[in-house]
């Protein structure tokens, strides 16, 4: 293993150990903000910790198995079994070894955090806002089988069935890490309920995965944003075009307009803009740094440019092209939500550009 690993797995299991050490502390204990704050450092480390101690483990077995080898190689059975016991011991290490490797990769801090879904309508008329909501629909179906939560705070619908717009919160155990693959252009070839004729239409919607953010997070100036109270829309009882319940925000430096009436309440609504709005705001500077990072990469994989066609939804043939990864997955089984492979092999892919990466710039240092 190389020098540069030892050293930073040895960093790793020592802040470990001090973590745990930190959460026996009465003080600590005592507080439970610091306390969360201490266990999840302990809880990320303790994967890499658990394996870097194997890996020390099997270096040990190995050293003595050698040693075994010299004792024993004028016994041509005996000294037979060794070769094999150190083969099979180092065939553990290299595959704990790459293990390692990828546990030493930097986290994205946003991992852990809930979302904002935005689907948004692009191209392609009628057909556009109805495979915006198809998109929606098989975002929940995931979301189910995930075991998340899901929020509508936001929608727009389109007068021939689906959505303009909608954006919905989602709230679950690592979140972000998942669905911010997602985020780009989602392109359908197929015959449009709408279309008499039998043609083939190709329509698009956006996806945008914004992370879900604090206040403290966000530095925004009241004096930027235009507050308006408009009657809400749409089905919602008495409240409906009776009570200006629905608020429209409109942030001057960046043009972001956010419009919310999905609760029956003035101040449910605006609170849920604000959020919408940080989240807005919080991911145009994240996107400008991933910009950034991935250009710096080259990377072929990643969350880049969001106008960037990332799949392709063939009903004709019943395939999903994933782009970048240029593998092809069953329709059906992704529009009922069953996106998680193709997601596994986009964090897999990044993490070999990234290993590699770390590799290249090992062999220059």
């Amino acid at each position: 293993m190389e020098k540069y690993m030892v050293e930073k797995l040895t960093d790793a299991s020592s802040t470990f150990r001090e973590m745990q050490m930190r959460m026996a502390d009465p003080d600590v204990a005592a507080d439970p903000a610091e306390f969360q704050r201490v266990a999840k450092a302990a809880s990320d480390l303790e994967p890499t910790s658990n394996a870097f101690a194997q890996h020390q483990e099997l270096e040990k077995q190995i050293q003595d198995a050698r040693a075994y080898l010299k004792e024993v190689q004028d016994d041509y059975e005996m000294a037979e079994f060794a070769r094999q016991e150190i083969g099979e011991l180092e065939a553990q290490q290299a595959e704990l070894e790459a293990l390692l490797k990828t546990l030493l990769l930097p986290k994205d801090a946003m991992d852990d955090k809930n979302i904002m879904l935005e689907v948004r309508a692009g191209a392609g008329g009628d057909e556009a806002g109805i495979w915006a909501g198809d998109l929606y629909r098989m975002y929940l179906k995931f979301a189910q089988k995930e075991g998340w939560k899901v929020v509508l705070l936001s929608s727009t619908e389109a007068e021939t069935g689906g959505y303009k717009e909608v954006i919905a919160q989602i709230i679950g155990d690592a979140v972000y890490s998942k669905l911010k693959w997602e985020a780009g252009v989602h392109r359908v070839q197929r015959v449009p309920a709408t279309e008499s004729a039998g043609r083939v239409h190709t329509s698009t919607a956006t996806i945008c995965i914004m992370p879900e953010v604090e206040d403290v997070d966000v530095t925004l100036n009241m004096n930027d944003v235009d507050v308006k109270f408009a009657r809400s829309s749409g089905a919602g009882g008495q409240n409906v075009n009776k009570v200006e319940s629905a608020v429209d925000l409109f942030h001057k430096p960046s043009g972001i307009r956010v419009f919310c009436q999905e609760d029956r309440t003035q101040a449910k609504n605006r609170e849920r803009a604000f959020q919408i709005l940080r989240a807005k705001l919080f991911d145009l500077e994240l996107q400008k740094q991933q910009d950034e990072i991935y250009a710096a990469r080259k990377s072929q994989v990643g969350t880049g440019d969001r106008s960037e066609k990332i799949k392709t939804y063939n009903y004709k043939d019943a395939r999903m092209s994933e782009h970048r990864l240029k593998l092809n997955y069953d329709l059906n089984k992704v529009m009922d939500g069953d996106i998680g492979p193709c997601i596994e092999a986009l964090i897999a892919a990044d993490q070999q550009e990234r290993l590699k990466d770390l590799a290249d710039k090992m062999v220059v240092a």
